[in-house]
């Protein structure tokens, strides 16, 4: 197709081949300053803008189609990607508009939310910039790559500072086991906290090597924008692994410390109420699959001021004890205080008392599981009425990335990472 030629949705909106690879470096739109926003009402549609449009987005698709088809009151309005076939896919099935740059997007009027799902180091800048347009976010995990600190401090200070919601895509937050132990734990059942231990265990890297290749013989161009995909990571020649399968290298992503990690992590912290971490250490490497960049084998402790550790522990090499009810591959919290413990047993939270504790065994029925329409249902109600409450917020974020990031940072110096938190700095 020649650059004059054009590719239109349903609803006539038109894309040229010139627009979307000069999207990215020739934009004449700049991200608005930052806007308060408005209350909608019931009748008033929430229009929803995705910028990325590879495999998680299409679970984000999904479910918001499906939400509108139930009744809810918002449309799928707008999208944008670095690869213009993948877009295109999605201009066509839900009638959206196309977008070669992000900040396009968040310049569309009919987009009041958006949907981040790109690869992990695009996901701070683009949230910083929906922030600042007057956007709501609902942005992957992990908030920021794992190099990004100073990064994911300024995105907690900009969604602050903007008043949007913000939700984080840890869709286990939804699960209401998590919000009964912490008032379990606050209300002193297990004592003083003092460790925590979970971790993601699972077999294969599917998740990183069996990332879909769409076109092998892809190439930059008209059609796929590869220094819009490099963004702040270090140049290098067009790899059309590194394009489709970025989950593979380090420039990119995390492995487990950022992918999965989140998953774990973010519960926990949430239940034990803790700051920021004072010292970290990690451990791990390729222990399986070589062909990858980033660890198969991950494992942190994590030691808080509020005088709790937290032991994180992870491998795609095998999958005991990982599976539960809880989520495929993600091993069940255990949380341990001076008077007992607490855990989850199948649909409900257990309490064992500690040697020496006067307490009983108890046992609490779990009021319901995790449920990704209704995370979204949830967040999306936060945006129409303007709560800051989401089941993820950035602050949470904030908290847990900076955990996997001091992780992460060390591992690669092999030193003990630890946290200034006057000046909010990783030291190693």
């Amino acid at each position: 197709m020649s650059d004059k030629q054009e590719s239109r949705d349903k609803s006539g909106q038109a894309l040229t081949r010139r627009q979307f690879i000069h999207g990215a470096s020739a934009a004449a739109v700049t991200v608005a300053g930052v806007s308060a926003g408005k209350a909608l009402g019931a009748n008033e549609r929430l229009g929803v803008g995705f910028i990325g449009c590879g495999g998680r987005a299409n679970a984000h698709l999904t479910t918001v189609h499906y939400l509108k088809s139930k009744g809810a009151n918002v449309d799928i309005v707008a999208a944008c990607d670095t690869y213009r076939p993948r877009l295109q896919k999605i201009i066509e099935g839900y009638k959206a508009k196309g977008y070669a740059d992000h900040r396009e997007l968040l310049d569309d009027p009919n987009v009041d939310v958006v949907c981040i799902a790109t690869p992990d180091h695009h996901h701070g800048y683009h949230a910083i910039d929906a922030v600042r347009a007057g956007k709501d976010v609902y942005c992957e995990k992990p908030v920021t790559h794992w190099r990004q600190f100073e990064l994911t401090k300024r995105l907690a200070g900009e969604v602050k500072k903007s008043g949007r919601v913000f939700q984080l895509g840890t869709q286990g937050m939804q699960d209401s086991a998590w919000w009964q132990m912490r008032k379990l734990i606050q209300d002193g059942l297990i004592g003083q906290p003092v460790h925590a231990e979970c971790g993601y265990f699972r077999v294969g890297d599917w998740g990183e090597r069996g990332m879909r290749i769409d076109d092998p013989n892809a190439k930059p161009g008209s059609d796929l924008n590869w220094e819009g995909f490099l963004g702040d990571a270090p140049k290098r020649p067009f790899d059309i692994s590194r394009y489709f399968r970025w989950r593979m290298y380090e420039d990119y992503a995390g492995g487990p410390s950022t992918d999965l990690f989140p998953h774990s992590l973010t519960p926990v912290l949430f239940m034990l109420g803790v700051k920021m971490p004072s010292t970290v250490v990690a451990t791990g490497g390729k222990l399986r699959y070589q062909e990858r960049e980033i660890p198969d084998t991950y494992n942190m402790l994590i030691d808080y001021p509020e005088n709790i550790t937290v032991a994180v522990l992870g491998t795609q090499a095998n999958d005991y004890p990982g599976t539960g009810s809880r989520g495929s591959g993600q091993r069940i919290p255990v949380i341990r205080g001076w008077e007992g413990t607490l855990t989850v047993e199948k649909n409900e939270i257990v309490f064992i008392p500690a040697q020496g504790s006067k307490k009983k065994p108890q046992r609490f029925a779990i009021r319901y599981g995790e449920d990704f329409v209704e995370y979204w249902r949830a967040f999306l109600a936060c945006c129409r009425m303007r709560q800051q409450g989401t089941l993820s917020p950035m602050p949470l974020a904030y908290r847990v990335q900076t955990a996997v990031q001091m992780g992460m940072l060390g591992l690669q110096d092999q030193k003990v990472a630890r946290f200034d938190p006057i000046k909010e700095e990783i030291l190693l």
